[in-house]
């Protein structure tokens, strides 16, 4: 309880109730001088932080090591002791997603720069010296024949001739390989003329013509890994607006398979966000463990180290749901194993058909 001296003045500054003690009855507001010095106003923040660390810990520790014990604890009434259930998954969320964000994948700076620099070798490779006209013809076999003519007028040598084949068969190749997710249609201009100009059976329903050219503005002027690249991030960008999304939808399948007289809606949707505040958090904790051992370097036992710490972690996620579910709903273990499968089979599916959702969402909004 906070030691600041009381005011003197017994009407509330927040609502003007009459505040007989420290405490408003009216909003719960301290009665207490606004102004502070700096040692009151430091005192004041340190027992709010242990305060919040004491039921934040204790909340973690719960979370993980006792399944659906605060969910159970919530829904009897004891909610002092914890963090709130949507309070606890946005904090977690916001961590998780911040941290998978700017922690770096396997790869090193080193390696990133000598990929660059081998890319950019790759495409000086790619421009043939004063062959502008070439790199403008889109046929292979046009190409090597204009080559064979420099090489037997003289212009070129041997030499310079493999190497400027060699170039467009290259570049062949790449533009090949680039030639992706286009559903028939190779450029916006291209799609726009048969929609104006083609024949009714050629044309697209306005969905249709929408949806192509939102793919192909999305392509245009990028390569395939850069297009994969801006995917990546798009798409775990809007994970937590999926989870949002999933989460109700995963609580109403909870609802469909227990009485409904016995428990509300709202039940489900407590379990649901303890249950994904786990998962996060489970996720995060894999995730940083990792990160840390993978600055330890490459060696055989670190490697055996991190492949059975993700396996047992990856077992633990998957058991979690079981006993969670036997100790909230207090049914038999048979019941709860027989449920628990459907429930996983019917969340895969209605997942996926989210993440799928997600993809496309992603890939036609990147920029």
């Amino acid at each position: 309880m906070s030691k600041s001296p009381l005011r003197k003045d017994k009407t509330c500054l927040n609502c003007r109730h009459v505040v007989e003690h420290r405490y408003c009855p009216n909003c719960g507001q301290e009665n207490t001088d606004t102004r502070k010095t700096f040692v009151q106003l430091f005192i004041h923040f340190f027992e709010d932080l242990t305060h919040y660390e004491n039921s934040f810990w204790k909340t973690i520790r719960n979370l993980i090591f006792k399944p659906a014990s605060l969910t159970k604890e919530y829904l009897s009434g004891k909610r002092m002791s914890y963090l709130a259930p949507i309070r606890l998954y946005i904090f977690i969320s916001f961590v998780t997603f911040f941290l998978f964000s700017i922690i770096p994948d396997g790869s090193t700076e080193e390696t990133i720069e000598a990929e660059k620099t081998n890319n950019q070798q790759h495409t000086e490779q790619l421009k043939p010296t004063k062959t502008d006209s070439i790199s403008r013809t889109q046929d292979s076999i046009q190409k090597q024949q204009w080559i064979k003519k420099l090489e037997q007028k003289g212009y070129i040598d041997r030499k310079v001739a493999d190497s400027l084949q060699k170039a467009a068969a290259e570049k062949n190749e790449v533009d090949e390989s680039s030639n992706y997710m286009n559903f028939g249609y190779r450029s916006v201009e291209e799609l726009d003329s048969i929609q104006k100009y083609g024949k009714p059976e050629e044309k697209l329903g306005d969905f249709g013509y929408w949806f192509h050219k939102k793919i192909l503005l999305a392509k245009k002027g990028k390569t395939k890994d850069e297009v994969f690249d801006k995917l990546s991030e798009a798409f775990i960008h809007n994970i937590p607006k999926a989870l949002f999304i999933y989460m109700p939808l995963f609580a109403f399948v909870l609802w469909l398979f227990q009485s409904k007289k016995r428990w509300y809606y709202f039940d489900h949707g407590i379990f649901t966000l303890h249950y994904f505040s786990f998962l996060l958090l489970v996720s995060l904790i894999l995730e940083l463990f990792n990160f840390f051992m993978g600055l330890l370097g490459h060696h055989w036992l670190i490697d055996s180290i991190i492949s059975l710490f993700d396996t047992v972690i990856i077992l633990y996620m998957l058991y979690y749901f079981f006993p969670a579910h036997h100790r909230f709903y207090e049914q038999s273990r048979l019941k709860t194993i027989i449920k628990g499968i459907l429930i996983f089979f019917i969340n895969m599916f209605i997942l996926s058909f989210i993440l799928v959702g997600l993809f496309f969402f992603s890939f036609i909004n990147i920029h």
